[in-house]
Formats: structure tokens, sequence, C-alpha cells
């Protein structure tokens, strides 16, 4: 579907919580179950998003985390003590396997075989860095790479989250903490399928370090948050995905997203595919842009937020809940439209109020 001889963009845990957290999204499944570059794709439609990391917000980022891992990782060993594991023997050093191999599958098997090596001789600390994980999502495999993972002296494994966002006097940008937070539920996910492969089992944490710089410098500053929330709303949200082999049976026989395709077939193509687009989407999704423009034209009611269309029930447009609060269509027994219409009854007794008043002497 995204053309002969095209690379797939590889999904990453950034894309996964966007996905799961718009599940109705048909559009978006296909287009990363496909490996399509939807930055690319909603260029060639004309609606380009700046969405994305700068060129200077990665550099920053991998410098912060070069700083970080520095000395074989003692500082941030030194953090997952205090913060998650205060109880075990302090680290002075800990085991760094080399997960060096061919691919993202090779990768995928040596992190596994690194991680039943290190839970086996448990006793002292492991260090994974950048290992790399898979998780089925829809019927297709993707691949996801957390900073680091770290094997605790009693066996249990934990994520370890970078970002180069602030943390002023011990708390950060509660939007960032949670997007990181969504970020990190997918890898505990990853983490717990190749967990729920060994016997026993160990035990995947769902408290999370999180590593900042303090105070605006470059020194590291560590902090515990807890996503078994965030982990159970992506665990859901992706097990109600409909499988990708299901929505590419209902498009038109030929659907493509080459890049050598024209525009108008790409537009066509992209169409074919329902959308369901919400305004968290200009955070999270390339093809923001494209799809606002086709909702604001449908006059879809999901372009003023989630929230809304939930207490609308079956108005989905802004022209139903208009007539509905008219008077003119729905059903009077229905709670939205009943709602709508008083709202509409004291809004004409307001302006109504408001003229009096105005001609008044």
């Amino acid at each position: 579907m995204r053309g002969p001889d095209v690379p797939a963009k590889a999904l990453d845990a950034r894309a996964l919580a966007a996905l799961a957290a718009n599940p109705g999204c048909s559009r978006r499944a296909i287009l990363d179950g496909a490996g399509v570059d939807k930055a690319w794709l909603a260029t060639a439609l004309g609606a380009p998003s700046g969405f994305g990391q700068s060129q200077f917000a990665l550099t920053r980022g991998n410098a912060f985390e070069a700083r970080v891992k520095a000395d074989g990782g003692a500082e941030l060993l030194r953090l997952a003590h205090a913060h998650l594991d205060p109880g075990a023997e302090p680290p002075s050093g800990a085991a760094l396997p080399d997960l060096t191999a061919h691919g993202p599958q090779g990768r995928t098997a040596r992190t596994a075989l690194a991680l039943r090596e290190a839970t086996r001789g448990a006793g002292g600390w492991t260090l994974l860095d950048h290992p790399m994980l898979a998780l089925d999502v829809a019927g297709s495999l993707a691949f996801v790479e957390p900073d680091a993972v770290v094997v605790h002296p009693d066996g249990g494994w934990s994520v370890v989250e970078i970002k180069s966002f602030p943390m002023v006097d011990g708390s950060a940008d509660p939007s960032k903490v949670g997007a990181a937070a969504r970020q990190a539920a997918v890898y505990v996910l990853a983490l717990e399928d190749v967990a729920s492969r060994l016997d026993p089992a160990p035990r995947v944490r769902h408290r999370v370090l999180l590593v900042c710089p303090k105070d605006f410098s470059n020194l590291p500053a560590g902090r515990a948050v807890d996503v078994r929330k965030q982990r159970a709303v992506t665990a859901r949200q992706l097990a109600r995905l409909t499988r990708v082999e299901e929505i590419a049976g209902a498009l038109p026989e030929g659907t493509c997203f080459a890049p050598d395709r024209p525009a108008e077939e790409l537009t066509a193509a992209v169409e074919a595919v329902p959308a369901t687009y919400a305004p968290e989407c200009l955070s999270t999704c390339e093809l923001a842009f494209h799809c606002r423009e086709r909702a604001r034209a449908a006059g879809a009611v999901t372009r003023l937020g989630r929230p809304l269309r939930a207490e609308l029930g079956g108005l989905a447009t802004v022209e139903e809940v208009l007539a509905a609060a008219r008077g003119e269509s729905g059903d009077p027994a229905d709670p939205a439209v009943v709602a709508l219409r008083r709202a509409a009854r004291l809004r004409a007794e307001a302006l109504a109020a408001a003229r009096e008043v105005a001609t008044c002497p």
C-alpha cells in the first residue's frame, strides 16, 4: 500500500501512544500499519504539519542522554536506586550487555536473551542501553526502543525514560510528564510480553524512572512515575484497534499511498479510509491539518472536542445539532435533544431581555 521499493516507516512508542489515544481512527491505523510516512503524505496533500521535534531539541536531548549514561550509567543507576529501589544494595557498578544485532528482529531477540540472562543471574544491577522490544498492534508488529531498561538485584525490570524538558524543584510540566508516561506505558506493555515467555516470569515494575535536566541545567534529576493507569488505558485501546487486514479489505482495489502517485489519486486514497479527527490530533498526528479541514467541511462535531461529541450522542454534525436545538428534528425524549432545546430557549430569552434593556429610554 505504501508503494513498491518504498521503505516502511517504523512505528515508535510515541506513535503507538497516539494511536492508542484515538483507536477509532482507521486512517491512522492503516497508514501506520502499512509504514506510510504521514509527514510526507501531509505535504503531498497540501496540508503540511509542523508536528515533530526540531533539530535543536533532538541535539539537546541526545547530548543530555549521553551525559546521563556516561561512566557506565553510574548516575542513571544512582537515580534508579534512589527513586525506584532504595531498599536494594546501592549500585557500585552494573552489567552492560551488548545488544548489537542485525535488524530490528535480531536486536529484539538479543534484548530478550540479555533480559533472560540478567534475570537468572540476579543479585546485581544490569543496565540495557536502548534495548529493542516488539509489540503486536492490530496484526502488525511494531518495534519500540526505550531509552534504557534496568534489571534490579531482585530480578525486576524497570523502564527508564530520559527527556530534555526541565524538572524545576522536583516537578515538571504536567502535560509533558503525562506524554512521557503514556510513552513509557507502551514500553511496559512490550516488556510484559517478553516477561510472559520466561518461567518464572519476572516482575515488570509499573513505576518508571523519568530523568530530566535539573532546574534548566544539564545535571540530571530523577522522578518515579506510576504508569499503571496509562498502561491499562493503552492496553485496552490497542486491543480495540481494528486489525489492519480488516481495514485494508474494505478499501477499493488498488488503493496506494506511493510517493509517485498524483495528488488527486493520493487524496482519493486517503479519503477512502475513515478518519476520526479531534483537536488532540494536532499534537500527535502529521495528518491533523488535512483531517481538520475535512472535518470542518463536513461540519463534524468531533472537531469541537471528544467531550462535547460524547455529550451529543447520535448528533454527529453541527447542522444536526442546530436543527435539534430549533426543534426541527431529533427525538424529544433524547437527553441531548432536551438539553439543546432548553439551551436554545434560554438563549432566546436572554437575547430578548438584552434587546428590551437596550431599547429602554
